[in-house]
């Protein structure tokens, strides 16, 4: 027999399959068994300059010449980021940018690599 998930609202292990759907006998709450597969709720979605959508893990290349705040330093057109991390607020991409260090970019600043 096959485990089936845990309702995704209340956490109830008492879910059974209709047909194509996966249902909670506690709180009525009814998803598709695709729906699993699906990204979560919680993470943000963020797209690049070209509107491809970007995830943990990605590498960028940056797109426009930026200048790093409080330094002289300039992060040049062409440049490779590795490894990014997708966070909330107004600059979405945390990365470390070689020879620079540690920084945070917009994400429309940016294409995926």
């Amino acid at each position: 027999m096959s485990e089936l998930p845990h309702c995704p609202m209340c956490n109830s292990a008492y879910t059974y399959e209709d047909g194509g759907l996966l249902v909670c006998p506690e709180c009525a709450h009814e998803w598709s068994k695709d729906a699993e597969a699906a990204v979560d709720d919680d993470a943000p979605v963020v797209k690049d300059a070209n509107g491809n959508r970007l995830a943990d893990g990605d590498s960028v290349t940056v797109i426009k010449d930026l200048k790093v705040k409080g330094s002289s330093l300039v992060v040049k057109v062409g440049t490779k980021v590795r490894n990014i991390r997708l966070v909330e607020g107004d600059h979405n991409i945390d990365c470390r940018i070689d020879g620079i260090g540690p920084m945070k970019l917009k994400s429309e600043f940016v294409r995926k690599a």
